[in-house]
């Protein structure tokens, strides 16, 4: 008989959000670099971030339904011969759950039928093997390993963890846990994608900005390295962290999005009193204190719903 898994071992939500409140310093390099890759990855595939991002919702069809249904599928299972048939496609459901315009939705799941990744027979869809390929997540599972293993560090560090799991570790058990963790990822992504767009407006537009935001992250966690960062102290240090900035070109080489574009929603972003251009037309993170205030919100709102997230999954890998 198998050893029974200790609820012991279970590490609650209400913790994970404190220890991240109070190692944002640490973690906050890994997280900005798994949105901003999986941003800049999912605008690469369609020039479009909501229509990979509605392809994703038409995949987590299956995602839901393993997990309605207590169903673990292996990563090796679900990206190997894998078909996938979707009974209807509900527009306003997908409209609320996306934030995005019911007519937007039914235009770009019509482009994705012409480009051949769906396939519509009636209310029913069908993917093609490709849409499969279009978002398997390789570079996501490395960050994702990365800031989970980041976590595991600091949890046996306050001894709530008798040791810590390496990125390999972390990756072979979120492969084994696959269908539970994407679920619970996508879950995590729907929700800050939706918040950020209804402040934004434009996906792209957030992009570009966490680039920057991102470039500033790793400035400032070598001047903070090795102290004690609440989130309220290390967003000051983060304004105050302009040593080195990011030009439109690499913006533009790292986002793949058009360096006309770039230049032209930059724009927007100063105005939106975010970002500021030095003399030498490098950009930094520059807030007042309306637009500062504004995010810091958001940012909190962020953050928990990512404690709970890294909760449910580290909790499916460690104690299963």
């Amino acid at each position: 008989m198998e050893k029974l898994p200790s609820v012991s071992n279970e590490i609650d939500q209400d913790l994970i959000n404190k220890i991240t409140l109070k190692n944002f310093n640490s973690i906050s390099p890994y997280f900005y670099k798994l949105i901003t890759e999986w941003m800049s990855g999912a605008y690469k595939q369609f020039k479009d971030i909501d229509k990979f991002l509605i392809l994703i919702y038409l995949i987590n069809t299956d995602f839901k339904f393993f997990r309605r249904n207590n169903i673990i599928i292996t990563y090796d299972e679900f990206y190997k011969d894998k078909t996938l048939e979707i009974s209807k496609t509900n527009l306003i459901e997908i409209s609320k759950d996306l934030n995005i315009p019911k007519e937007s939705v039914r235009r770009k799941i019509s482009q994705l039928e012409r480009n051949g990744i769906i396939k519509k027979k009636g209310k029913k869809i069908f993917l093609d093997r490709t849409a499969y390929k279009f978002q398997e997540p390789v570079t996501t599972l490395k960050n994702l390993s990365n800031l989970i293993s980041e976590f595991s560090e600091i949890l046996a560090r306050e001894e709530l963890l008798k040791k810590s799991l390496n990125r390999l570790e972390i990756s072979v058990l979120l492969k084994s846990n696959f269908s539970f963790c994407w679920y619970q990822f996508f879950k995590f992504i729907f929700s800050y994608c939706y918040r950020w767009r209804k402040y934004f407006k434009d996906l792209e537009l957030m992009l570009i900005g966490i680039t920057i935001a991102f470039n500033s992250v790793t400035t400032a966690t070598v001047k903070l390295k090795g102290i004690e960062s609440y989130i309220d102290k290390w967003r000051k240090e983060i304004l105050q962290s302009n040593e080195r900035g990011i030009n439109a070109m690499s913006i533009s080489d790292i986002t793949g999005i058009p360096r006309p574009t770039v230049i032209r929603k930059i724009k927007i972003l100063i105005k939106m009193n975010m970002i500021e251009i030095d003399k030498n037309k490098l950009l930094f993170v520059k807030f007042n204190e309306k637009s500062f205030n504004e995010t810091s919100k958001l940012q909190n709102q962020t953050i928990n719903d990512l404690s709970d997230f890294i909760s449910r999954t580290f909790n499916q890998i460690n104690i299963n």
